[in-house]
């Protein structure tokens, strides 16, 4: 079974590869050595401070696994390489709300750089795969959880 890749913008692949920098440089040892602390403590049957450290280590251990697996597979695209008049990956678009005329842009991002306070929205998302395709001067309609919108994209831009 092959595995299908991640597609993550640069930035996004930085961010990845810190995150792992920082868990098996700085969390991980810190880890070992809050367990090493705990099973000083006598007990291990009933030492709260030791589960909460094993834990932690779970979770430490599981997110580095995961995040090499993403960088394994990760298709890195740089959205200012990208020549096209259509949405794809790595687009950041400028559209109207028909409904309230206020204007919205969001860069469609992989999922794990997908951050809506910031403008960034999953390829994957409903609006994501609703916009990809499409060019300038379309209606693009999107069902959202509240309902049905209808934008008109105004730019396209790969940066």
């Amino acid at each position: 079974m092959s595995e299908e890749s991640v597609p993550m913008t640069t930035e996004g692949h930085q961010r990845l590869q810190e995150e792992l920098k920082h868990l098996v440089r700085f969390e991980r040892p810190k880890v070992v050595q809050d367990i090493a602390e705990a099973r000083s403590h006598g007990d291990l049957s009933e030492n709260a401070e030791y589960d909460a450290a094993k834990d932690r280590q779970g979770f430490v251990e599981g997110r580095i696994k995961e995040l090499n697996h993403k960088i394994a597979l990760a298709q890195i695209i740089d959205p200012s390489s990208i020549k096209s008049d259509k949405i794809v990956f790595g687009a950041k678009v400028t559209m109207i709300d028909i409904d309230t005329d206020n204007e919205v842009s969001y860069q469609i991002v992989g999922v794990d750089e997908a951050d809506i306070k910031v403008g960034k929205i999953s390829i994957t998302s409903p609006v994501g795969r609703s916009l990809v395709g499409h060019r300038v001067d379309e209606e693009v309609t999107v069902n959202v959880p509240s309902g049905v919108k209808v934008y008109e994209i105004t730019d396209i831009e790969y940066s």
